[in-house]
């Protein structure tokens, strides 16, 4: 590919990931209006003729890895994997 053509893609590449933030928003927004609705009528459940909206408390339990590094160092050391991956950043 000439630097021509990656310049084009990385213009393009930026158009379009600001395009993407500005959907996020908009979406954001969006659900934060239904949240709000669904907060103010005390509900946890909406539906429509062929939508339903939940919004509702999760919970979950997780292990606090930084707490058993500092607890049991070398059991914490012993269930770590370590990953690689490649990471794609645009400046």
């Amino acid at each position: 590919m000439s630097i021509n053509e990656m310049d084009s893609k990385v213009k393009e590449l930026r158009e379009l990931r600001r395009m993407a933030d500005e959907l996020a928003a908009e979406i954001d927004s969006i659900q934060d209006a239904i949240k709000a609705h669904m907060d103010a009528e005390g509900v946890e459940t909406i539906s429509g003729t062929d939508w339903r909206v939940t919004y509702k408390a999760v919970t979950s339990s997780r292990i606090d890895t930084g707490a058993l590094k500092k607890a049991l160092p070398d059991l914490a050391q012993q269930f770590t994997r370590i990953t690689t991956a490649r990471r794609f950043s645009l400046a």
